[in-house]
């Protein structure tokens, strides 16, 4: 086949960032509930606003904490967007009934080992399952792949969300991506490859996490599963 004669690859890289720390739950699993986030940490934004893209196309999801973390990202230097389109389908998993519930005694009655609140064809009471997550999340990603093909797109989401992309990009295998961390404010960048022929997703790094190196600001894990940090 002459280089002329090859198929062109139109190349989409998606950016992923997950919310800065809740601190305002209390404790307990809070799903899709509406709460705020602590964008204090100027180090970290600062770190975050000269990693990602430039002329790249912003989406969030519904819920506050996402548009927080964004606009706190725009404040340490990166230069706002016109605009930043809000997707409910980008949202974390509706948990129902197990939102409020205090998250150490809800992993306590969970089997030893789990990697996240439930089999992931388990719906929440009330609420969905991690499958229901992956199937909208699947949704969104098709349809943001098709309207800006070829661009960088930041999507400031959660780690529900961010896990059930990373399932996509693993051709499927929902349940494996599971087992990866995602850190508030860490970046995950997901690369998109299709042709007409084929498609295929790459996975460049995930959880990164560019203010790492100053130990006075590595305390961004919050549970973005079943997970609970011991207090030291």
């Amino acid at each position: 086949m002459a280089a002329n004669d090859k198929p062109v690859v139109v190349t989409t890289r998606w950016w992923w960032v997950r919310h800065a720390p809740v601190r305002s739950d209390g404790g307990n699993i809070y799903g899709q509930s509406d709460l705020s986030c602590d964008t204090s940490d100027t180090y970290v934004f600062n770190a975050v606003a000269k990693v990602l893209p430039r002329q790249a196309v912003w989406y969030s999801s519904n819920l506050m904490r996402t548009h927080q973390t964004a606009e706190a990202i725009w404040e340490a230097g990166y230069p706002r967007p016109a605009s930043m389109k809000w997707e409910a389908d980008l949202a974390e998993q509706n948990l129902g009934r197990w939102q409020g519930m205090n998250r150490a005694a809800f992993v306590a009655s969970r089997p030893v080992g789990s990697n996240w609140f439930a089999d992931i064809n388990e719906p929440a009471p009330g609420g969905e399952s991690f499958m229901d997550l992956y199937v909208r999340t699947c949704r969104a990603i098709d349809r943001i792949n098709n309207e800006v093909a070829g661009q960088d797109v930041i999507a400031v989401a959660h780690g529900g969300t961010i896990k059930a992309a990373i399932g996509l990009a693993l051709d499927g295998q929902v349940e494996r991506a599971l087992s990866f961390d995602i850190d508030n404010v860490s970046i995950t960048r997901l690369d998109y490859f299709a042709s007409p022929e084929r498609s295929v997703w790459r996975l460049p790094m995930v959880n990164q996490q560019p203010w790492i190196a100053d130990d006075a600001h590595a305390e961004m894990h919050q549970p973005a599963g079943p997970e609970v940090k011991k207090l030291a």
